[in-house]
């Protein structure tokens, strides 16, 4: 495949939800037609794309209908199958990000072991896959503990707190007995996080820090830029740096921190792909987050990231969306609505960036 690939070729993206149907709208800015590759039928990506393909991430029948018509293929979500990627690359696909970058984040105690060999901070974790182990972890890192499935689970699922030592076993069951990582809590004074990118070439582009507000394990609200010292978003920068590098990444990634009190950041985990604490791009810088992926997947330079705006983000879940009438009316807010047919409650619907100068007071 030819680099820098030129506009009207066609990239592939596994995934159908919101995160792709962004990617499909900036791949079309950019010149480029999109093929979604989403089990379910009338998917938020594929009622915008130039070619959808309805199946299973792993069918091989699918993945080579896919490879038919586009040669570049990135991803939208990080519970890709490996096995969805090696088929592809097989078939001579090139992939972006790279499986190793998959492969770290699927797993959380991976995700956390390589971090730590990059020399990038992290809470103490331990690894548990009985009840025993469960149990033993609990009273190796002292109570209480975050208890999460190794793989899968997000905004708050497949995961739950343990108190004391004797509750090990019981969580343990309860999130289905299969392999654990045990978090010990971390004594943060605010979550932040950064969107960062690398192009094919090495080119670094890090947007300015968020700050993240979660209720029930799922993102509310960011705002940013942040408030922070120069100290603090260098630090953050650095550790960007090192993850991007470390994993010869190629596109967006977003990373997720946690401030200590003493100024220090550790990584709470990190997405391979564009993500939700980077929707204020959208309105908030010349290039969003989402055109920087496919600008860096394709080969391209990769653009700009001063803040231009400030911007609070608001997640819109469940029938909140109904709101849209009202919210389209407000001067500053800019809505951004993901096509989804069924408002269910807690399902991520839109969201709304309200945007105000960067001499802003409230900042």
């Amino acid at each position: 495949m030819d680099l820098p690939l030129a506009p009207g070729a066609m990239i592939g993206i596994l995934g159908g939800g919101q995160l792709g149907r962004m990617l499909a709208l900036a791949a079309a800015r950019l010149g480029f037609d999109v093929a979604i590759l989403e089990p379910e039928p009338d998917s938020p990506a594929g009622r915008v794309a130039a070619h959808a393909i309805r199946g299973p991430y792993d069918d091989p029948r699918a993945l080579e209908a896919l490879a038919a018509v586009a040669g570049l293929v990135t991803y939208e979500f990080e519970n890709v199958p490996a096995s969805a990627v090696a088929h592809l690359i097989a078939q001579g696909v090139e992939v972006a990000p790279n499986g190793r970058a998959l492969a770290v984040a699927q797993d959380r105690v991976e995700e956390k072991t390589f971090l730590n060999s990059i020399g990038v901070a992290t809470v103490a974790f331990a690894q548990a896959d009985s009840d025993e182990t469960a149990s033993a972890a609990v009273a190796q890192l002292g109570a209480p503990v975050l208890m999460k499935t190794r793989r899968e689970g997000y905004d708050g699922k497949g995961q739950r707190w343990v108190e004391h030592v004797a509750d090990a076993a019981a969580a343990f069951e309860a999130l289905g007995g299969r392999p654990v990582i045990l978090e010990a809590p971390a004594d943060f004074v605010r979550e932040l996080s950064v969107i960062a990118a690398r192009g094919r070439d090495g080119e670094l582009a890090i947007y300015p820090l968020a700050e993240n507000h979660h209720e029930n394990g799922v993102l509310r609200r960011s705002v940013a830029p942040a408030a922070v010292t120069p100290a603090l978003a260098e630090q953050a920068e650095r550790i960007a740096a090192q993850i991007l590098t470390g994993l010869d990444y190629v596109g967006v990634i977003g990373i997720e921190l946690f401030e200590l009190p003493d100024g220090r950041l550790l990584v709470n985990e990190i997405a391979p792909r564009v993500h939700n604490t980077g929707h204020w791009t959208m309105d908030g810088c010349e290039v969003d987050q989402f055109e920087q992926h496919i600008r860096a997947v394709a080969g391209w330079p990769l653009g700009p990231t001063a803040a231009i705006a400030r911007v609070e983000m608001l997640n819109l879940l469940g029938d909140e969306v109904e709101a849209w009438a009202k919210l389209a009316g407000e001067p500053e807010t800019r809505l951004h609505l993901y096509g989804k047919r069924d408002a269910k409650p807690g399902r991520k619907m839109g969201h709304v960036n309200r945007v105000s100068p960067l001499a802003d007071p409230r900042r």
